[in-house]
């Protein structure tokens, strides 16, 4: 039974939806890689949807990575509530340097969680497994009533642990290669299945950017994937879901006129400047999956050594060319509504086409077969927010990618639901 009355998540009130509440986050998704599909006509649903639906475009949060903005997305808060700031943190009290996509570091309730505890049945489906864990934080699996599982383990999922059973057998379709469209394409097509057999009441579905740091919009790697994204947007709308079409982020050109990437290599400079590993240059870009990126992104936080003059090491950094911002604990606290206790001293964030490293031997490129397109910093943060109903929103600034739910929810509860 679709649940009656609101449900709080995080001091938001969401609506009760009457149809299926579904959010997708398009991880990468640039807003020029679905203008380039729809002008040339591989999108006609979405095409359709932001004409007789709502087309905006939302920011997304600071640092502009897939754990923050899917974290954010999955609360409807920023990462100061919620604590998840980056794919990967140091922990000075152990010295280590980890993967922040353990439940642990969670501070906030997902929404999710919430609409399960209200009653709802809720699935969700994301395509890379360091992500499940986080998102299916709250929801338990012995009642029915919540599926939560990744492309990438589909075929080791169980009812205990997922709420079903090896879900690559249940979709029949293989287990997809990370590295390619299908880990997306199966998130996809199992929102579809969900929808049509299990019913729903939230969905989220959540992709990979693999295509996106591969791709430009213009080329056909990316076309061909926004193209199969429409076949499978159709089969969602046209069961009378409330559907937002968002991202985590956007996606950039991080490479010279040579097709080389353009990274400043900032623990190097700390070593010339402090002396070797005095400081610790974090990149929260980095996770298991860096093939296509090099762990290199437009985000760095810095812990420095005790004695250190903060400003004096700030000044030096806005000088060097490729370096947009730099701010302190406190000004990224209050800029970037970030949890001022997991971001270091200093804050570094990189310009449109430049990236940031940590020393130049850390760092393995040979992955790399196309010139390098990645993301994390200011110029990254516009994504598109479409919605296939017409409803009130405001524009980016004010428009976030977290609010996602909040206005499926909101289309989801009008009482003219179309067939």
């Amino acid at each position: 039974m679709p649940i009656k009355n609101p449900v709080v998540a995080n001091d938001r009130t969401y609506p009760a939806p009457k149809t299926c509440a579904i959010a997708i986050c398009l991880d990468g998704c640039e807003p020029e890689y679905l203008e380039v599909a729809i002008a040339e006509g591989l999108m006609p649903t979405l095409k359709r949807i932001r004409e007789t639906g709502t087309d905006r475009l939302a920011h997304s949060v600071i640092p502009s990575f897939t754990n923050p903005n899917n974290m954010s997305i999955a609360t409807g808060r920023p990462p100061a509530v919620h604590g998840i700031c980056g794919n990967f943190l140091y922990e000075p009290e152990t010295g280590q340097e980890v993967m922040m996509n353990d439940v642990r570091f969670l501070r906030a309730p997902t929404v999710f969680s919430k609409f399960y505890e209200a009653g709802a049945r809720v699935a969700v489906v994301t395509a890379k497994d360091k992500l499940r864990a986080l998102l299916g934080a709250g929801l338990k699996f012995d009642e029915d009533r919540a599926i939560a599982f990744s492309s990438e383990r589909s075929g080791d999922t169980t009812k205990a642990e997922h709420g079903i059973d090896k879900a690559s057998d249940w979709l029949g379709m293989p287990v997809p290669e990370v590295y390619s469209a299908d880990l997306s394409e199966f998130v996809f097509a199992a929102g579809v299945k969900l929808l049509k057999e299990w019913k729903p009441d939230v969905m989220y579905l959540s992709t990979t950017d693999y295509i996106q740091h591969k791709f430009a919009p213009d080329e056909q790697g990316a076309k061909d994937f926004y193209a199969m994204f429409d076949r499978y947007l159709t089969e969602l709308d046209a069961m009378g879901a409330a559907i937002v079409v968002t991202a985590d982020h956007g996606m950039k050109p991080k490479h010279d006129a040579n097709g080389d990437p353009a990274v400043i290599y900032v623990q190097d400079l700390f070593d010339d400047w402090l002396g070797k590993d005095a400081a610790r240059v974090i990149l929260p870009i980095t996770d298991p999956y860096v093939v296509h990126h090099g762990a290199l992104g437009s985000f760095a936080t810095v812990y420095l050594p005790n004695g250190c003059v903060v400003s004096e090491i700030m000044d030096k950094l806005a000088k060097i060319d490729g370096i947009l911002t730099v701010r302190d604990q406190h000004q990224a606290k209050r800029e970037y509504d970030l949890p001022a206790d997991r971001i270091g001293h200093i804050v570094i964030i990189s310009d449109e086409n430049m990236t940031l490293g940590t020393s130049a031997d850390r760092h393995d490129l040979s992955g790399l077969k196309e010139p390098l397109r990645s993301h994390g910093g200011l110029t990254e943060q516009e994504v598109p927010f479409i919605v296939n109903r017409v409803i009130d929103l405001p524009n980016a600034p004010t428009l976030r990618n977290f609010d996602a739910f909040f206005y499926a929810t909101t289309a989801a509860a009008l009482e003219e639901v179309p067939a």
